[in-house]
């Protein structure tokens, strides 16, 4: 039993799946970045990209099982040839798009055609931007990151984005601590961003970094595994258990293999017995009450105010 399942038990909770309501797609992990809390390990020299085979099966299950939301992630997304492909078939199904956009990836050569796509075809926006503070986000993502980040804020803006459009930012910590309240913390940014860069969002969603990958061999080489894990244990909010992503999200990898999350995909975790599950497999009832597969970094999800892919949970 791992430690977040017996976290589970001594609070006489289980964790199984519900209806599916978000259908998340890692369409690769290439990315114009190498972050350094990333739990994708995503970098310009990762190789691991969707096919065009692939993506057809894909956006035919979706123009058949017409999820609620497709929620679009990598590395960076846009990267794969087939983005605007599975954009436009999502939305041609009726589903609400999201496009986990790093901001950069919009001053990267060839991708001006970017930010009028997502306009144009209502894509949500959900965007890294760690801190609202140049030194952090130099920390984590490296030296002109913010100054590209805020200028593509802008042009989002421009569109609409953070007014009509949702524009929603991603805040992480900087190191192996729990991120402070979603709400006092979202105050600070608007102020920040508006008040030294006249940019408007309409949402910050604070996530708890994940022990895995890069961020989990950073805590290991400075010897803060153990205090970490232990923080993430101590720091278990049951109440959080409710509304975790796993529950009524499934995760597909640039394969179409499947995941109850995109940490468990990161960790090879894969649904399926004997050998892993693909999208086409399935349809929208036929994993209602399956178990979810759970292991120590679970506990980041539940510690605290909890944390999902849209934020805090408590």
């Amino acid at each position: 039993m791992n430690r977040f399942d017996e976290q589970l038990a001594a609070h006489g909770q289980t964790l199984c799946r519900r209806e599916l309501r978000t259908l998340q797609l890692n369409i690769g992990r290439k990315c114009n970045q190498a972050c350094r809390h990333c739990h994708v390990d995503a970098a310009p020299w990762r190789t691991e990209m969707l096919d065009k085979t692939t993506a057809r099966k894909i956006g035919q299950w979706i123009e058949k099982q017409t999820p609620e939301v497709v929620d679009i992630t990598g590395g960076a997304p846009e990267l794969s040839p087939h983005f605007r492909y599975l954009v436009e078939t999502s939305r041609a199904a009726n589903c609400h798009v999201i496009d986990r956009n790093n901001l950069t990836i919009i001053h990267e050569p060839d991708f001006e055609w970017l930010p009028g796509f997502l306009a144009q075809h209502q894509v949500e926006v959900i965007a890294s931007l760690p801190c609202y503070d140049p030194e952090n986000v130099t920390r984590q993502r490296g030296a002109g990151v913010y100054e590209k980040s805020i200028s593509s804020l802008r042009q989002l803006n421009d569109l609409g984005y953070g007014k009509t459009l949702p524009l929603n930012l991603v805040y992480n910590p900087v190191g192996p601590i729990l991120p402070p309240s979603q709400s006092e913390l979202e105050e600070d940014y608007r102020q920040s961003l508006l008040e030294n860069h006249g940019i408007t969002f309409s949402n910050l969603y604070v996530l708890t970094n994940q022990p895995i990958a890069r961020f989990a061999d950073d805590l290991r080489q400075q010897g803060k595994w153990d205090d970490y894990l232990e923080l993430l244990a101590n720091s278990f909010n049951p109440t959080a258990v409710e509304t975790v992503m796993c529950r009524n999200t499934l995760s597909v990898d640039h394969q179409g293999r499947l995941a109850d999350c995109d940490f468990n995909q990161m960790l090879g975790l894969h649904l399926g017995d004997g050998r892993p599950m693909c999208l086409w497999d399935i349809n929208l009832k036929s994993l209602r009450q399956r178990h979810i597969r759970t292991g120590d970094h679970c506990l980041a999800c539940t510690a605290g105010d909890g944390s999902s892919c849209t934020g805090a949970l408590a």
